[in-house]
Protein backbone atom coordinates (compact mmCIF):
# COMPACT_ATOMS: atom_id res chain seq x y z
CA UNK A 1 0.00 0.00 0.00
CA UNK A 2 1.24 3.56 -1.00
CA UNK A 3 2.23 5.50 2.46
CA UNK A 4 -1.05 7.56 3.49
CA UNK A 5 -3.48 5.50 1.57
CA UNK A 6 -4.41 3.54 4.62
CA UNK A 7 -7.76 4.99 5.96
CA UNK A 8 -8.00 7.35 8.57
CA UNK A 9 -10.74 7.98 11.56
CA UNK A 10 -11.07 11.43 13.75
CA UNK A 11 -12.93 11.04 16.33
CA UNK A 12 -15.02 13.79 17.70
CA UNK A 13 -18.58 14.49 18.43
CA UNK A 14 -22.15 12.41 17.84
CA UNK A 15 -22.45 13.71 14.21
CA UNK A 16 -20.46 12.23 11.59
CA UNK A 17 -18.92 12.68 8.32
CA UNK A 18 -18.22 10.03 5.77
CA UNK A 19 -15.63 11.02 3.02
CA UNK A 20 -15.26 9.58 -0.19
CA UNK A 21 -12.19 9.78 -2.41
CA UNK A 22 -12.12 9.38 -6.08
CA UNK A 23 -10.96 7.62 -9.11
CA UNK A 24 -7.58 6.75 -8.79
CA UNK A 25 -7.11 8.59 -5.58
CA UNK A 26 -6.50 7.87 -2.36
CA UNK A 27 -7.97 9.28 1.49
CA UNK A 28 -5.25 11.32 1.95
CA UNK A 29 -6.38 13.67 -0.60
CA UNK A 30 -9.60 14.42 1.71
CA UNK A 31 -7.25 14.16 5.23
CA UNK A 32 -6.67 18.28 5.36
CA UNK A 33 -11.20 18.42 4.54
CA UNK A 34 -11.59 15.63 7.59
CA UNK A 35 -8.91 18.28 10.26
CA UNK A 36 -11.29 20.73 9.37
CA UNK A 37 -14.69 19.18 10.06
CA UNK A 38 -13.08 17.53 13.11
CA UNK A 39 -11.53 20.46 14.45
CA UNK A 40 -14.88 21.55 14.22
CA UNK A 41 -16.53 18.89 16.05
CA UNK A 42 -17.33 16.20 14.09
CA UNK A 43 -16.48 12.69 13.69
CA UNK A 44 -14.94 11.86 10.56
CA UNK A 45 -14.67 8.76 9.11
CA UNK A 46 -12.94 8.25 5.00
CA UNK A 47 -12.28 4.84 3.72
CA UNK A 48 -10.14 3.76 0.94
CA UNK A 49 -11.91 2.12 -2.34
CA UNK A 50 -11.42 -1.27 -3.09
CA UNK A 51 -8.18 -1.45 -5.66
CA UNK A 52 -6.89 1.74 -4.50
CA UNK A 53 -3.72 3.08 -2.68
CA UNK A 54 -1.92 -0.12 -3.85
CA UNK A 55 -1.37 0.06 -7.54
CA UNK A 56 -2.96 -0.18 -11.15
CA UNK A 57 -3.20 -4.11 -10.83
CA UNK A 58 -5.21 -4.13 -7.83
CA UNK A 59 -7.33 -1.65 -9.21
CA UNK A 60 -8.19 -3.14 -12.53
CA UNK A 61 -9.39 -6.32 -10.57
CA UNK A 62 -12.61 -4.37 -8.56
CA UNK A 63 -15.63 -3.03 -10.23
CA UNK A 64 -18.12 -0.58 -9.32
CA UNK A 65 -19.59 -2.48 -7.30
CA UNK A 66 -16.65 -3.30 -5.09
CA UNK A 67 -16.16 0.50 -4.69
CA UNK A 68 -19.51 0.98 -3.73
CA UNK A 69 -19.20 -1.72 -1.07
CA UNK A 70 -16.30 -0.03 0.40
CA UNK A 71 -18.45 2.83 1.03
CA UNK A 72 -21.72 0.90 2.44
CA UNK A 73 -19.20 -0.55 5.03
CA UNK A 74 -17.70 2.99 5.91
CA UNK A 75 -21.47 4.28 6.56
CA UNK A 76 -21.59 1.05 8.66
CA UNK A 77 -18.59 1.51 10.46
CA UNK A 78 -19.41 5.40 11.26
CA UNK A 79 -23.04 4.58 12.14
CA UNK A 80 -21.31 2.83 15.37
CA UNK A 81 -20.22 5.99 16.83
CA UNK A 82 -22.51 8.76 15.76
CA UNK A 83 -26.08 9.56 15.56
CA UNK A 84 -26.62 11.26 12.17
CA UNK A 85 -24.08 10.89 9.20
CA UNK A 86 -23.50 13.46 6.43
CA UNK A 87 -21.29 12.11 3.32
CA UNK A 88 -18.81 14.38 1.31
CA UNK A 89 -17.75 12.74 -1.67
CA UNK A 90 -14.70 14.39 -4.03
CA UNK A 91 -14.95 13.50 -7.85
CA UNK A 92 -15.87 9.82 -8.50
CA UNK A 93 -16.77 9.70 -4.42
CA UNK A 94 -19.31 12.61 -5.53
CA UNK A 95 -21.18 9.62 -7.71
CA UNK A 96 -20.98 6.98 -4.92
CA UNK A 97 -22.08 9.74 -2.70
CA UNK A 98 -24.98 10.09 -4.89
CA UNK A 99 -25.66 6.29 -5.35
CA UNK A 100 -25.48 5.93 -1.33
CA UNK A 101 -28.38 8.32 -0.45
CA UNK A 102 -30.50 6.58 -2.45
CA UNK A 103 -29.73 3.23 -0.86
CA UNK A 104 -29.35 4.47 3.05
CA UNK A 105 -30.42 7.11 5.38
CA UNK A 106 -28.10 10.04 5.36
CA UNK A 107 -28.68 13.46 6.79
CA UNK A 108 -27.25 15.38 4.07
CA UNK A 109 -24.56 14.72 1.25
CA UNK A 110 -22.22 17.49 -0.34
CA UNK A 111 -20.70 16.46 -4.26
CA UNK A 112 -16.96 18.03 -4.89
CA UNK A 113 -16.05 17.99 -8.59
CA UNK A 114 -18.32 14.97 -9.80
CA UNK A 115 -18.09 14.06 -13.28
CA UNK A 116 -21.08 14.04 -15.15
CA UNK A 117 -19.40 14.87 -17.84
CA UNK A 118 -15.61 14.03 -18.12
CA UNK A 119 -13.50 16.96 -20.09
CA UNK A 120 -12.65 16.08 -23.63
CA UNK A 121 -8.94 16.59 -23.51
CA UNK A 122 -8.85 13.01 -21.63
CA UNK A 123 -9.49 11.61 -24.85
CA UNK A 124 -11.98 9.36 -23.41
CA UNK A 125 -13.37 9.08 -27.43
CA UNK A 126 -10.07 7.14 -28.07
CA UNK A 127 -11.28 4.40 -25.42
CA UNK A 128 -11.17 1.04 -27.19
CA UNK A 129 -14.28 -1.22 -26.01
CA UNK A 130 -14.13 -2.84 -22.61
CA UNK A 131 -13.52 -6.06 -24.42
CA UNK A 132 -10.30 -4.90 -25.82
CA UNK A 133 -9.12 -3.03 -23.18
CA UNK A 134 -7.69 -6.42 -20.97
CA UNK A 135 -4.66 -4.74 -18.88
CA UNK A 136 -4.32 -1.84 -20.67
CA UNK A 137 -3.05 0.97 -19.36
CA UNK A 138 -2.41 4.84 -19.74
CA UNK A 139 0.20 6.96 -18.03
CA UNK A 140 -0.91 9.72 -15.56
CA UNK A 141 0.73 12.53 -14.89
CA UNK A 142 2.27 12.82 -11.35
CA UNK A 143 1.33 15.66 -9.15
CA UNK A 144 3.63 18.31 -7.28
CA UNK A 145 1.03 19.71 -5.44
CA UNK A 146 2.89 21.92 -2.21
CA UNK A 147 1.40 22.46 1.34
CA UNK A 148 -0.35 18.85 0.89
CA UNK A 149 -0.01 15.44 2.61
CA UNK A 150 2.94 13.94 0.82
CA UNK A 151 0.65 11.03 -0.33
CA UNK A 152 -1.94 12.95 -2.28
CA UNK A 153 0.91 13.63 -5.02
CA UNK A 154 1.50 9.85 -5.04
CA UNK A 155 -1.34 9.05 -7.39
CA UNK A 156 -0.83 5.90 -9.73
CA UNK A 157 1.29 6.10 -12.15
CA UNK A 158 -0.92 4.00 -14.53
CA UNK A 159 -4.54 3.87 -14.82
CA UNK A 160 -6.03 0.71 -16.25
CA UNK A 161 -8.53 1.34 -19.26
CA UNK A 162 -11.02 -1.34 -17.98
CA UNK A 163 -11.41 0.69 -14.53
CA UNK A 164 -12.20 3.64 -17.03
CA UNK A 165 -15.55 1.80 -18.23
CA UNK A 166 -16.30 0.90 -14.90
CA UNK A 167 -15.95 4.76 -14.06
CA UNK A 168 -18.24 5.34 -16.80
CA UNK A 169 -20.95 2.72 -15.90
CA UNK A 170 -21.17 3.89 -12.89
CA UNK A 171 -22.04 7.84 -14.21
CA UNK A 172 -24.51 6.02 -16.22
CA UNK A 173 -26.41 4.67 -13.11
CA UNK A 174 -25.91 8.05 -11.09
CA UNK A 175 -28.00 9.99 -14.66
CA UNK A 176 -30.59 7.45 -13.59
CA UNK A 177 -30.80 7.88 -10.30
CA UNK A 178 -30.59 11.73 -9.71
CA UNK A 179 -34.19 12.11 -10.14
CA UNK A 180 -34.70 9.90 -7.00
CA UNK A 181 -32.69 11.70 -5.00
CA UNK A 182 -34.27 13.63 -1.92
CA UNK A 183 -31.39 13.98 0.31
CA UNK A 184 -30.52 17.76 0.71
CA UNK A 185 -27.40 18.74 -1.36
CA UNK A 186 -24.51 20.82 -1.61
CA UNK A 187 -22.89 20.88 -5.15
CA UNK A 188 -19.18 22.31 -5.79
CA UNK A 189 -17.31 22.99 -8.59
CA UNK A 190 -14.20 24.55 -9.87
CA UNK A 191 -14.77 26.81 -12.63
CA UNK A 192 -11.23 25.95 -14.16
CA UNK A 193 -11.66 22.38 -13.98
CA UNK A 194 -10.43 20.08 -16.77
CA UNK A 195 -11.04 17.05 -15.56
CA UNK A 196 -14.84 17.04 -14.75
CA UNK A 197 -16.35 19.45 -16.85
CA UNK A 198 -18.45 22.31 -15.15
CA UNK A 199 -21.66 21.68 -16.69
CA UNK A 200 -22.09 18.61 -14.11
CA UNK A 201 -22.91 20.50 -11.64
CA UNK A 202 -25.48 22.34 -13.41
CA UNK A 203 -26.75 19.15 -14.71
CA UNK A 204 -26.79 17.76 -11.44
CA UNK A 205 -28.62 20.87 -10.08
CA UNK A 206 -31.14 20.60 -12.85
CA UNK A 207 -31.54 16.73 -12.67
CA UNK A 208 -31.81 16.26 -8.96
CA UNK A 209 -34.88 15.09 -7.11
CA UNK A 210 -34.49 17.17 -4.22
CA UNK A 211 -35.72 20.33 -2.69
CA UNK A 212 -33.22 21.46 -0.81
CA UNK A 213 -30.17 21.98 -2.98
CA UNK A 214 -27.38 24.49 -3.50
CA UNK A 215 -24.63 24.92 -6.03
CA UNK A 216 -21.48 26.92 -5.60
CA UNK A 217 -19.00 27.25 -8.04
CA UNK A 218 -15.30 28.07 -7.14
CA UNK A 219 -13.96 30.14 -10.17
CA UNK A 220 -10.04 30.04 -9.59
CA UNK A 221 -9.88 26.10 -8.69
CA UNK A 222 -9.36 22.43 -10.86
CA UNK A 223 -10.84 19.82 -10.51
CA UNK A 224 -9.04 19.00 -6.91
CA UNK A 225 -10.94 21.39 -4.75
CA UNK A 226 -10.24 19.42 -1.58
CA UNK A 227 -6.31 20.46 -2.14
CA UNK A 228 -6.89 23.55 -3.91
CA UNK A 229 -5.20 26.91 -2.90
CA UNK A 230 -8.87 28.06 -2.20
CA UNK A 231 -9.56 24.89 -0.04
CA UNK A 232 -10.49 26.85 2.82
CA UNK A 233 -13.13 28.57 0.94
CA UNK A 234 -14.35 24.73 0.22
CA UNK A 235 -14.20 23.83 3.46
CA UNK A 236 -15.98 26.97 5.15
CA UNK A 237 -18.79 26.28 2.85
CA UNK A 238 -19.04 22.19 3.63
CA UNK A 239 -18.82 22.83 7.21
CA UNK A 240 -21.80 25.73 7.14
CA UNK A 241 -23.81 23.50 4.77
CA UNK A 242 -23.69 20.31 7.11
CA UNK A 243 -24.05 21.92 10.45
CA UNK A 244 -26.74 24.24 9.60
Amino acid sequence: MIDGGEPFFMSGGNKGVLLIHGFTGLPAELFLLGESLNRAGFTVLCPRLAGHGVDENNLMRTTKDDWFNSVLDGLAILRGACDTVCVVGHSMGGLLTLKLSTERDVAKIVTLAAPIFIDDGLGLKNLPPREFCGNACIVQPRRKLDNVPQAANDVYKKTPLISVHELLDLIDDVKNLLPTIATPILIMHGEDDHTAQPRSARYIMDNIGAKAKQIITVPDSGHLLPLAEEREFVFDAVLNFIRR
